[in-house]
């Protein structure tokens, strides 16, 4: 797999996983129409967090889903729709009343969003959402929708805490993709009782805490991703940027995202190739290739930026990091050539 000049060095179990996430990459074709190559909806964005929302979603679309939405509150809607018209946003969250008496239902709240479900590939879950507790009831009302209907989720930040309190609402889910901090992963370690397995295999602890989630797909966070749902390991060692600044988490929420999304369209036949990947192994390739897109972000991103970088500047280099990665598009039945 050949790098541009200045690209990622890789190992060579890195570069053999990201041949096989290439075969997912649909193939830009003239048979395609609007919709089809993704449609994906960040549900999160609250009176104090609107930036998260935003970065997901539009790593969401410049990776190449079709239409990419936010599901917010009134406040942060207003905020986020002056950040980009190619977004649509939805003011349909809420968040709790300061009037005790003016209590809302999240079952009404979370109605209209559910509504929306059948017209979307895959959601993801937690940037900006905050810690009300309007905003979690309704979260874990479209979650229970959501997996009823089959649908992936990415899951990250504070949707993060609502797993902490209520492990079933995704466990056994292998639609579910959650994705972790160094914090977050033992938050979530301690709330499920685990010990620590006393072993230094790199993977050990993601692949208990998968297992421990009956099949769930975690992505570990660090100096290398680890990424698991108990059965299937798989390590990304591809280098970042030395930057950690708040916000680039959002942008691997929304990749992934769009790997699930042409996870759909591979499964759906959409174009003529190969198509000699198991479907066991998708939602661990999806994983793969979103913490790939995050890292060469990060890494292209520093190069430029240095200790000044910021989650706006991962979003800039989405293209350039899919191009690095995977080579350009073009039109042939067999997808984006390497």
């Amino acid at each position: 797999m050949g790098a541009a000049n200045n690209g990622p060095e890789m190992s060579v179990s890195t570069r053999g996983i990201l041949n096989k996430v290439r075969q997912m990459v649909p193939p830009m074709l003239d048979k395609f129409h609007k919709g089809q190559l993704g449609r994906v909806a960040v549900i999160g964005g609250s009176q104090d967090y609107t930036g998260a929302p935003y970065f997901s979603a539009m790593a969401s679309a410049r990776l190449g889903c079709d239409m990419s939405h936010v599901i917010c509150t009134p406040a942060a809607a207003a905020v986020i729709k002056t950040y980009s018209p190619n977004l649509m946003v939805h003011p349909l969250m809420r968040q709790s009343p300061d009037d005790e008496v003016k209590q809302l239902d999240p079952e009404k709240v979370s109605a209209s969003i559910i509504e929306m479900l059948p017209r979307l590939h895959v959601l993801v879950v937690g940037p900006g959402l905050g810690r009300d507790s309007l905003m979690h009831d309704t979260v874990s009302c479209v979650i229970r929708a959501a997996r009823e209907r089959n649908m992936p989720l990415v899951m990250d930040a504070d949707a993060l805490q609502i797993v902490q309190r209520d492990p079933d609402l995704v466990k056994g889910y292998r639609e579910a993709v959650l994705t972790p901090n160094v914090v977050e992963f033992r938050r979530l370690w301690d709330s499920l009782g685990l010990e620590d397995p006393g072993t230094a295999k790199e993977t050990d602890k993601v692949e208990v805490l998968a297992r421990a989630l009956d099949g769930v797909t975690v992505i570990q966070k660090g100096q290398k991703d680890l990424i698991s749902n108990g059965q299937l390991t798989l390590v990304n060692d591809l280098e970042g940027g030395r930057k950690r600044s708040g916000g680039q988490g959002d942008t691997l929420t929304g990749s992934v995202a769009t790997f699930l999304a042409w996870r759909k369209a591979y499964l759906d036949g959409l174009w003529d190739g190969g198509h000699e990947l198991g479907e066991d192994e998708l939602i661990g390739l999806a994983a793969f290739g979103g913490s790939a897109i995050t890292r060469e972000c990060s890494r292209l991103a520093f190069l430029k930026r240095g200790r000044s970088l910021q989650a706006s500047d991962l979003t800039d280099q989405v293209h350039d990091a899919f191009t690095g990665l995977f080579g350009d598009d073009d039109g042939d039945d067999g997808g984006s050539k390497l």
